[in-house]
């Protein structure tokens, strides 16, 4: 499983990669943005995925960490943002 598995499920969002199953609480996140930078933004942030060879950076930021998703694929884009923008 190279490629990150997004899903929401309830009142969670479920992100797994490898070996990892992340658990967000959706009232927990505060902001889901975009990021340019090539690195990811905050040094102290939890970073999912492969960062070489990936188009987009997803940053969700919650109320105790902020995870930093690298991805191509548009429809984790959207699984990232449906949730928390409705």
């Amino acid at each position: 499983m190279f490629e990150i598995n997004v899903e929401k499920l309830n009142d969670k969002l479920i992100i797994k990669w490898q070996l990892t199953k992340i658990e967000i609480p959706i009232s927990d996140i505060l902001e889901v943005t975009q990021d340019d930078t090539y690195g990811g933004g905050a040094k102290d942030s939890i970073r999912i995925g492969f960062p070489y060879g990936t188009a987009d950076r997803i940053v969700i930021r919650t109320k105790s960490d902020t995870y930093v998703l690298f991805t191509s694929v548009d429809a984790i884009k959207k699984k990232v943002f449906s949730p928390v923008n409705s």
